[in-house]
């Protein structure tokens, strides 16, 4: 009866340090998330203020560095005076001026270094006094692996514009924009993981309607970066009719014609609006059949607050778009299509419960 009593109370115990490290690592990736959120935003200034090809060059570790002294800032300056950007666009520009921009693009690349090392060493903490779960090493590893690949994404954005071109490709442009949502959405889905829920978790249509949701937000924060790619919002600035009409004429005068999506700025706008008329559609579809299935549950509550998000997310791009994109508003947003992914992950992720502890494993064994 004692030995009994005594193995239930080390259960107890290995319990409460496993709810004490999961709150831990929890507080960690949230604020792993704050800093990610932060550089998707500096990125996005950096692209509305035409600052993203201010450093020429790549140098992961020495470029944490600026310049220092008069004579560093003339190398800097130099250099950007070599590329296109500069050449037709930016000609007489003052050392002062250069300074300007030259300071976003730093403070972009200094944040995404800084992340990693935010990931990297309070995981090996985590991971060297043993309060990583076992599952979770191969998803952090993961993520780690994809923050090193936007580092080179980033790079290869940033080539794109300093040869034949006076801005970056929009085909990298989205493609950098997408890597950092995924790597956000990865951090937000292992943190709610983590998370204590009070609701069991909702049942398979529930859940695939959540993850689906997902695929679809990604798929317009992809197309939005097309749009801002191309400076496409700087043109057909109404709504709801676009160039005067529902569905206006000459949407495909590249050929061939699936180049259009991503290269003509009147359709991939267009493409835009529409899949967000159609992400909207898909909120509400979602809640309703969420209310319907799992009633008065926080399932419910969540996905409800999910049309109220989307449905705001609309208003203000549609603002944005009949102001013609002022920072301000662009940042807007950018930042509330970060917020509605976040939100949508944390929903689908809380649509399964939490991830099984590893006590309870070991005790069903």
């Amino acid at each position: 009866m004692a030995a009994n009593t005594l193995s239930q109370g080390m259960v107890v115990s290995v319990q409460d340090r496993e709810a004490r490290n999961r709150k831990y690592i929890r507080i960690w990736l949230y604020l792993v998330l704050i800093v990610l959120a932060t550089i998707v935003l500096v990125g996005g200034a950096t692209r509305m203020t035409g600052s993203g090809l201010s450093i020429t060059e790549w140098k992961p570790i020495h470029g944490i560095i600026p310049p220092f002294g008069h004579d560093q800032w003339m190398e800097e300056f130099d250099k950007y005076r070599q590329i296109p950007q500069y050449q037709q666009l930016n000609k007489g520009m003052s050392l002062a001026e250069f300074q300007q921009i030259f300071w976003w693009e730093w403070a972009h690349r200094f944040l995404a270094r800084g992340v990693g090392f935010l990931v990297a060493l309070p995981l090996a903490f985590f991971w060297l006094t043993g309060r990583l779960e076992r599952r979770l090493k191969p998803r952090m590893i993961f993520i780690l692996a994809l923050g090193a690949l936007q580092g080179a994404v980033g790079w290869w954005m940033v080539a794109s514009g300093l040869v034949d071109r006076v801005d970056v490709s929009q085909y990298r442009l989205a493609t950098h924009l997408t890597l950092a949502c995924i790597i956000f959405a990865a951090v937000m889905y292992v943190a709610r993981g983590l998370a204590v829920y009070s609701e069991a978790p909702a049942n398979r249509q529930t859940q695939r309607l959540a993850g689906w949701f997902v695929l679809f937000v990604f798929i317009q924060i992809y197309l939005g970066a097309l749009v801002a790619g191309l400076d496409a919002g700087l043109s057909y600035n109404t709504w709801p009719l676009m160039d005067g009409a529902v569905i206006p004429g000459d949407l495909f005068p590249i050929q061939p014609i699936w180049h259009n999506l991503f290269e003509s700025p009147k359709t991939v706008q267009f493409v835009h609006r529409c899949f967000a008329y159609f992400v909207l559609i898909a909120a509400i579809w979602q809640a309703v059949s969420t209310v319907r299935q799992a009633p008065g549950t926080t399932h419910a509550r969540r996905a409800v607050l999910l049309v109220v998000l989307v449905t705001l997310q609309a208003a203000i791009g549609i603002t944005t778009l009949l102001m013609q994109v002022p920072i301000g508003l662009g940042l807007l947003h950018q930042f509330f299509a970060i917020v509605i992914l976040g939100f949508s992950v944390a929903h689908w992720r809380g649509t399964k419960g939490a991830y099984p502890r590893e006590t309870e494993v070991v005790a069903e064994r």
